[in-house]
This record gives structure tokens, sequence and C-alpha cells, in this order.
């Protein structure tokens, strides 16, 4: 039986294919886990009493920490503030993350999955954290809507590559690289 070591090192424990089909493209999720969650409630329990609705700001950010060669940590973080007139009703900070492996994946398809298809299939699991812990802090649970990771991928790439024509063209780039 392999220990907790190899897991992260070594996606299979099975010898390598004669026919070449260890050599075939792969990449999934290892694991999920909740790296560092924050609930707060800062006006508690005044708050209970406001009748205004708070206004929700939803941000979320994306990072890759590469483990070993063929593992990568996704993080998938996401801030939710609800407020008011009278202050912050409550902030809620998840930082969810997933062990990605990937094998015989060319660049710029790995680049892609880590930072588009990983974060769709985390997703689902972070907003229900957040479901659960909005409900469990008093307040009316929020159904984070789908977010399009596909989508605003393609648009950062898009972004990237109007800077850098830009600034081969001798124009600065109007804001510093991100790691999306």
């Amino acid at each position: 039986m392999a220990d907790e070591g190899d897991i992260l090192t070594d996606l299979d424990n099975n010898p390598a294919a004669g026919n070449g089909a260890d050599n075939l493209p792969s990449a999934g999720i290892i694991a999920q886990y909740v790296k560092d969650l924050s609930v707060e409630n800062p006006n508690a329990p005044g708050v209970y009493q406001w009748k205004e609705q708070p206004q929700l700001d939803v941000q979320f950010n994306i990072g890759a920490n590469k483990v070993s060669e063929e593992v990568t940590e996704v993080e998938l973080k996401v801030n939710v503030t609800a407020k008011t007139s009278q202050g912050d009703a409550y902030l809620v900070e998840l930082l969810y993350c997933g062990l990605v492996g990937i094998r015989n994946v060319p660049e710029d398809q790995a680049h892609a999955f880590l930072f588009a298809e990983a974060p769709r299939l985390l997703f689902p699991f972070a907003r229900a954290i957040i479901f659960d812990a909005v409900r469990d802090a008093g307040f009316q649970p929020i159904p984070l809507d789908p977010i399009d990771f596909n989508g605003l991928y393609i648009q950062q790439l898009q972004a990237k590559r109007e800077q850098e024509a830009a600034a081969a063209g001798g124009a600065a780039p109007s804001a510093p690289e991100g790691n999306a």
C-alpha cells in the first residue's frame, strides 16, 4: 500500500503500460478541501433588528501552487460581504482548494484546466459551504449564481494579449499581470 507521500507525487501506482497508454493525457481532481474559512457577524445581536436588506458584494480569485511535477493545488478564494447603511451584516471568506493531477498535457491546455476547468469543478462545493455558513450565522442563505470560469479565462487571455500588444507597440500595460 502506498504511503501518503506517494499520493501527491504518483497519480497511479500501476506499472507503465506496454502499449503507450501511460503516455495518454490525463487531468483531474485528486482531493478537495477547505483551507481557510472565516465567518464574521460583527454587529450581532443588533443586526437581527435591522429592516434594510443588505447589499451583497461577492469577489473571487483563483490561484495555483505547484505541489509536485504532476500535482498542483488550485485555490478558489471567495469573499462575500453583506452591507447595509447601518453597517456590515456579515462577512464570509472562504479559501477552497483542490489538488489537481495533470499528466502528459500541453502547457497551454494545463493552464486552461488549472484556471478555468478546475475552479468550475470546485465552485459548487464552495458555494454550498458559503450557503451553510451564512445560514449558520443566522441570516437568509444566499444561493450564489454559477460563474462562467471558462468565459472569464478567455476574457483574461484576450486582455493579456492586448496588453502585450500595446507594450510591444511602445505603450505601457494598463494593469499589472495577475496569476490567472
